[in-house]
């Protein structure tokens, strides 16, 4: 894979967020070459830290111009944090659900197949951003992070939310160590039977019930698979399959307008 610096940095923006500086980002224009070629914003990817900055600031430039880049150190977990400010690298809390009240925070997700999951209080002036995987999902960080939101003024039956691109049920094999963690009866609608022992999961859908379920006014799932996408997206998966020693991240993000 060349570097694909020739290109423009694609902003994947949600019609229920349309409102609101925001963007779901994937490998398309950055300065990043070899197996991580494009818009690469992962700290840990085998990359340049220079080329990641650079990357980081035309990803910012391009979805929330103006704003400050506010990032977690991401560990699965179903922890959410309300930002007032932003911070370091050094100073990143260990997390993977943020919200703010404060305009110019541009929060911002990293992903390479979990779900980047968008939400906005318009009214309220709340917004939240989320990194879930199928443990973060099943745990609760999406609950964690409208409590969140909910702490800043934001009332659940106003609060729109999007999905971006991540791994999808067709690319997404799993074995029966994380099928029997599904075990209440109505988990049984994001699996169907693959190969003999494997199931594939539907982590969009059911990332999108959690939302539901919680009573939030509307949840756009925009419907990109990662995996096969390989000019577009990152994919850990892919990568794992492929032997390739690294994978590239990519960023969604969004944020209150200055002003606002």
């Amino acid at each position: 894979m060349v570097s694909q610096a020739s290109e423009p940095v694609e902003v994947i923006r949600s019609s229920v967020l349309d409102a609101l500086p925001h963007g779901f980002l994937g490998r398309r224009g950055g300065v990043s070459t070899g197996i991580v070629a494009g818009l690469q914003v992962g700290l840990n990817a085998g990359d340049d830290d220079a080329t990641v900055t650079e990357n980081r600031r035309m990803a910012l430039e391009a979805a929330c111009p103006g704003a400050n880049l506010v990032t977690l150190k991401q560990v699965h977990s179903a922890k959410a944090v309300t930002v007032e400010a932003p911070w370091s690298e050094d100073e990143r809390p260990e997390a993977d659900g943020m919200a703010t009240s404060v305009p110019g925070l541009a929060l911002a997700i990293v992903t390479a197949d979990c779900a980047p999951v968008l939400l906005a209080d318009r009214d309220a002036g709340v917004v939240g951003a989320a990194h879930a995987g199928w443990r973060g999902a099943y745990t609760g960080i999406l609950e964690s992070t409208i409590r969140r939101m909910e702490g800043l003024g934001a009332q659940r039956e106003r609060i729109l939310a999007a999905i971006g691109p991540c791994i999808a049920q067709d690319s997404y094999e799993v074995g029966y160590d994380l099928r029997e963690k599904f075990d209440r009866e109505s988990d049984a609608r994001f699996f169907y039977v693959g190969r003999p022992g494997k199931w594939q999961f539907d982590l969009e859908a059911y990332a999108a019930s959690r939302l539901q379920s919680c009573g939030i006014a509307q949840v756009e799932k925009l419907g990109l698979d990662t995996y096969p996408a390989d000019e577009r997206f990152f994919s850990h998966r892919r990568s794992v399959h492929r032997n390739e020693p690294s994978y590239g991240r990519q960023f969604s993000m969004i944020a209150l307008a200055q002003g606002s």
